[in-house]
């Protein structure tokens, strides 16, 4: 019986050492791992074969039989690495991020929307606010202090 997966490429596949957010490479593995019908020994298989260092060795040494869905899996492996997990993010973040000099009114506002995506703020007129405090002073700085916009969309466009 032939036993090929279906995979995707693996030529850049992710890889686990111990030290990464555990959830990301969960999250990660998920994307490059395009198994339709993939049962929980080949998507166990498939993760282990992510792992390297010591986190391959954390894993080879669970005895047989003590891991018996891939979810029980994910889940330690989860628990295992619990403490390199990234912090939450919260929503006054977006006051951290500023304009740097040099930088062009439409990077910084990428880069500003980039993390608005990330911290999914609800607050659209603290987003505003905190756009409008990393900005670095200029025209459009000035126009926004004169008819501060409600919305972030009011600020792309």
């Amino acid at each position: 019986m032939d036993t090929a997966l279906p995979i995707t490429s693996l030529d850049s596949k992710v890889t686990f050492t111990g030290v990464e957010d555990p959830k990301a490479h969960l999250t990660a593995f998920h994307t490059q791992m395009m198994l339709p019908e993939g049962s929980d020994i080949v998507y166990c298989k498939m993760l282990m074969s992510t792992l390297a260092g010591a986190a391959l060795e954390s894993f080879v040494s669970v005895p047989d039989g003590h891991i018996i869905t891939f979810y029980q899996f994910a889940t330690l492996f989860r628990e295992q690495y619990l403490i390199n997990r990234a912090p939450p993010r919260i929503s006054y973040n977006e006051f951290d991020i500023k304009q740097y000099q040099g930088e062009s009114l439409k990077e910084f506002l990428n880069r500003f929307g980039i993390q608005v995506v990330r911290l999914k703020p609800t607050d659209e007129a603290m987003m505003v606010h905190a756009f409008t405090k990393g900005m670095l002073s200029g025209p459009f700085s000035e126009w926004l202090l004169r008819y501060y916009p409600k919305m972030f969309s009011g600020i792309r466009r």
